[in-house]
């Protein structure tokens, strides 16, 4: 009833860029392998707009997962060649690689087992889980990784909203990184993937922050990213590994 009597959010003014972390680590750029880029013209799309916002290097980490994206080292490497093609092309110079998101699943294990996993840096894998229920063999993967010489890194957890902080900070005891997608901070994936986000940032419990960039409305997102408290405390006053991956 009163509403209009409430003063009016002003958004902030973006002040700054992601130059201070130079990598993004965690993308779907890589044209028409999952739920990505469909095509190299909208992966140059969202390239630019990563470019233009002081991204200086890019890993993409297409989905490998067991009943939706097949995908593995041969199919990764092809897109990637096709991207970088049309870069060169356009003569656009950004350095692009290529790891992968692993999820989860049955094949998991196996894949580790057999030093399939493809890794980024100094063997850091990249993983996630389901958002439906959490693993219960996680701790075990997790050693698994860490006694193979990987360096685990699990993907967006302010994202499952099964798990809480302290659930989320026994797993980084175990050893294992936490990337926080910048986007969540926005309250982009809602109201409460938000607000775990702005919890795991006030106890540090960030190693990675990247866009999980699959398409032009996440390009926006992660521009207006730029506009939140929370992320400008990420890009001047915190210990990110991203800088590592360059």
């Amino acid at each position: 009833m009163f509403d209009f009597f409430k003063k009016k959010e002003v958004k902030k003014d973006i002040t700054l860029d992601y130059s201070s972390i130079q990598v993004d680590m965690h993308s779907h750029v890589l044209p028409g392998i999952d739920d990505g880029a469909k095509n190299p013209e909208e992966s140059i799309v969202l390239i630019k707009k990563m470019m233009r916002l002081g991204i200086k290097k890019i890993i993409a980490t297409p989905h490998i997962m067991a009943d939706y994206y097949k995908n593995n080292e041969e199919t990764i490497g092809n897109a990637l060649n096709i991207l970088k093609a049309e870069l060169k092309r356009q003569q656009i110079d950004i350095e692009v690689e290529a790891a992968a998101e692993h999820y989860f699943d049955e094949t998991l294990e196996g894949r580790i087992n057999n030093h399939t996993l493809m890794t980024m840096g100094d063997n850091y894998v990249l993983f996630e889980l389901s958002f439906i229920s959490r693993p219960k063999n996680i701790f075990e993967i997790i050693k698994k990784m860490k006694d193979l010489g990987y360096k685990p890194i699990l993907a967006h957890p302010e994202r499952y909203s099964y798990m809480d902080i302290a659930q989320l900070k026994a797993i980084r005891e175990s050893g294992c990184d936490l990337q926080l997608n910048t986007i969540s901070l926005t309250g982009y994936y809602g109201k409460d993937a938000k607000k775990t986000a702005e919890n795991l940032v006030d106890n540090q419990l960030i190693d990675f922050m990247s866009s999980d960039m699959h398409h032009p409305r996440h390009a926006e997102a992660f521009e207006n990213s730029l506009r939140m408290p929370y992320v400008e405390k990420l890009l001047k006053d915190y210990p990110l590994k991203n800088i590592m991956l360059r």
